[in-house]
């Protein structure tokens, strides 16, 4: 008998005490290798609507429940006995008459038996979906469904029992009324209120648990070692579900390098992780390299690949996950036969410094070094010629030829003295492995699926480029404009990587909250446009669920923005908010120890990568806006946005142009976007009076 996973299982087990999930998992293990063994304890759901849900004892409180039929048995929900109960009571799983997904539904008649709390701003206290309660003399709200006929509601998959309640929603109702439905309804709900547009759901298919809908909540388990891993994992449960319109992304065939853009929180990485299990499926002698920008980010990858091969290391021995420069660095001692020493950033500064004190170019240190950065090192000029030749993209200052040629001597000093260290830059490590492998047709991997590929500079998409096959399917990039805070932007195209045609964007958001989406995207323009024209549209991104308004304070002081912090810190506790789903970041070091405050005076047991302090009990994480890339908690403290800070003040002396300055500050406030939204429920930040100037763009009324 097939055993089935459901998402709600997985949701409630996450919530239950460690000793309580770790007694579910065991009986969850009984029921897969042997339902019918006479330790399991069935009992009959008699108040259900639906016949088919069983509970299954695992303690004295806690019970499983299982939907079982003659074909299969799923694993629905856990929860303690009454809770537990209450849940099945009030569910029945379905196929839908238009869509032909199975669905859980809620029953109409048993929610309205209990009012829901009021959780948001947008909850009313009676129930969700009544309006009789307004206030007398009150002008009535705009019904936002009503020109939708039955069978366009049905066509999105609203449950039969629920059109009315949908017909009959107004903007101040329908966040609640959308907890009741199931995803696919409420998302295209939601698209539809935000844009005007409604979109089908997938067609019907031959086999209903095949639908696209039905494989976003429910997984056929093929054995207890993919039973285990989808129960242990630490990784959120809308990897294993894919949602629908992420499959169609991964599934597609497409004709040259593609690319999948979308804000945070839309699932990208999900789609990366999976387009990479496609391709290991699909092809037995499939090489992969999974990569991105970060040793910490790979590991991650790393993990959660392991969740989506089921602990298989038949399918992961066929991947490679490693960052940018760890796979630049091994590809390099697998062809030379030695390791490549890399220059630090202090050092190649120092080095620059000390070449610009020999020769007078009128320009000054600071323009010098961007100008080795971000055009000598960046585009590997290695000529006065070659230099006369750059097209310097974007920057405002226009050289001639005699500054050029003053220039050149400084850079050439530099990269003899680089040469006589026998050391490389990062830029020169990649620039060193695509010599190598850009004319040999074995390539060491078939395909190559990048993750962030937002912070790619002009070396490593070359480098990228040189070590991918000669195959349209070669390479598949995920990532955001709008999280560029590492590199400055240049043309894809132009290095022979053209996506155009073959550019997605994601826009259902189900990792943050509504509340906080919109306030982080106050941060970023609503339309994102690359150097080589393609548009990434962040209008109509729309979130699933609703949470907590977002709190942003300027203090007076540091004092009293702790005391606020620290607050928000002890609500979220009280709340259930583990500490391991807690999060401080700051913009640098220099503000850590106003982070590790708030922590210790909240009583808050914290880690910090940076200096290696680790706690043996769960912890939150205490760090640098950097560390938050690919991250995600419940709650996120974003502390010390102060003026001079945010942007960095340092960051702004170091600039050489107009240029600079408009990406400095644009990368800055990409910056506290990326710290924002690792947010899922709650977020704060806060800084000193007279307070960073981005946050005025975050507390800003939209338009």
């Amino acid at each position: 008998m097939p055993t089935i996973l459901a998402d709600s299982f997985t949701a409630a087990l996450a919530k239950l005490a460690n000793d309580e999930q770790k007694q579910a998992k065991l009986t969850a293990f009984d029921l897969q290798a042997n339902p019918d063994q006479p330790g399991l304890q069935f009992h009959r759901i008699d108040k259900s609507k639906d016949p088919n849900f069983w509970s299954v004892r695992v303690s004295r409180d806690i019970r499983i429940i299982v939907h079982k039929t003659g074909a299969s048995l799923m694993l629905a929900y856990v929860d303690h006995h009454d809770d537990a109960y209450a849940w099945a009571e009030r569910r029945r799983i379905e196929t839908h008459p238009a869509t032909g997904a199975v669905q859980i539904v809620e029953v109409r008649e048993r929610v309205e038996e209990i009012a829901p709390p009021a959780t948001t701003k947008f909850t009313q206290p009676d129930l969700p979906f009544d309006t009789s309660s307004a206030p007398q003399g009150a002008a009535p709200q705009p019904l936002i469904f009503d020109r939708l006929a039955q069978a366009e509601l049905l066509s999105i998959g609203v449950p039969p029992d629920w059109l009315n309640d949908v017909a009959t929603a107004t903007e101040e109702t329908f966040f609640a009324l959308a907890a009741h439905l199931p995803q696919e309804a409420a998302e295209g709900l939601l698209e539809y209120a935000a844009t005007g547009i409604l979109k089908p759901a997938a067609a019907p298919v031959a086999d209903p648990m095949a639908h696209p809908d039905t494989l976003r909540r429910f997984r056929v388990l093929e054995g207890m070692d993919e039973l285990q891993t989808a129960l242990d994992a630490p990784f959120e449960k809308w990897a294993v579900f894919l949602h629908p319109l992420q499959r169609g992304v991964v599934e597609r065939e497409y004709s040259g390098p593609a690319r999948v853009a979308g804000s945070a929180g839309t699932g990208k990485t999900v789609v990366a992780l999976h387009r990479v299990m496609r391709v290991l499926r699909l092809d037995p002698d499939a090489r992969i390299l999974l990569t991105t920008f970060s040793d910490p980010l790979a590991a991650a990858l790393q993990r959660k690949l392991a969740v989506l091969s089921g602990g298989r290391s038949d399918i992961e021995s066929r991947v490679t996950v490693a960052s940018f420069r760890k796979i630049a660095e091994e590809l390099f001692a697998l062809t030379t036969g030695r390791k490549a020493h890399i220059a630090d950033r202090d050092t190649v500064r120092g080095i620059v410094e000390k070449a610009a004190n020999d020769v007078k170019t009128g320009f000054s240190l600071r323009f010098m070094i961007s100008e080795w950065e971000n055009v000598i090192d960046a585009w590997r000029i290695d000529s006065a010629d070659a230099y006369a030749d750059v097209p310097r993209m974007g920057r405002k200052n226009r050289l001639g030829a005699k500054q050029r040629e003053a220039l050149w001597q400084v850079f050439a000093t530099v990269r003899q003295v680089l040469g006589q260290r026998s050391l490389f830059t990062q830029a020169s490590l990649f620039a060193a492995v695509t010599e190598t492998c850009s004319g040999k047709t074995d390539k060491p991997f078939t395909h190559i699926v990048v993750d962030e590929a937002q912070d790619l500079g002009v070396p490593e998409l070359r480098f990228l480029s040189a070590i991918a096959p000669n195959r349209s399917d070669a390479l598949f990039f995920t990532g955001d404009i709008g999280q560029r805070i590492f590199q400055q932007p240049f043309s894809w195209k132009g290095l022979g990587i053209d996506v155009r045609g073959r550019s997605i964007t994601l826009k259902v958001n189900y990792r943050t909250s509504q509340q906080i989406r919109a306030m982080a995207d106050r941060l970023l323009p609503q339309t994102v446009r690359d150097v080589d024209g393609l548009e990434e549209d962040r209008r109509g991104t729309v979130s699933v669920f609703e949470g907590l308004d977002p709190e942003v304070i300027i203090a007076d002081s540091e004092d009293a923005e702790r005391v606020a912090a620290v607050t928000f810190v002890r609500m979220a506790l009280a709340d259930g908010i583990p500490a391991d789903q807690i999060a401080i970041f700051v913009r640098s070091a220099d503000e850590l120890p106003r982070a590790r405050a708030i922590a210790e005076a909240a009583e808050l047991p914290y880690r910090t990568i940076s200096s290696g302090k680790l706690h043996t009990e769960a912890s939150a994480l205490v760090g640098t806006m950097h560390l938050a890339k690919g991250l995600e908690f419940r709650a996120v403290l974003v502390v010390a946005c102060d003026e001079g800070v945010l942007p960095l003040a340092a960051r702004v002396a170091d600039v050489a142009d107009e240029f600079e300055l408009d990406e400095v500050i644009a990368t800055e406030r990409q910056l506290l976007y990326v710290a924002a939204t690792r947010a899922r429920d709650r977020l704060f930040v806060s800084g000193v009076s007279p307070g960073s100037e981005l946050i005025e763009d975050l507390i800003r009324l939209p338009s």
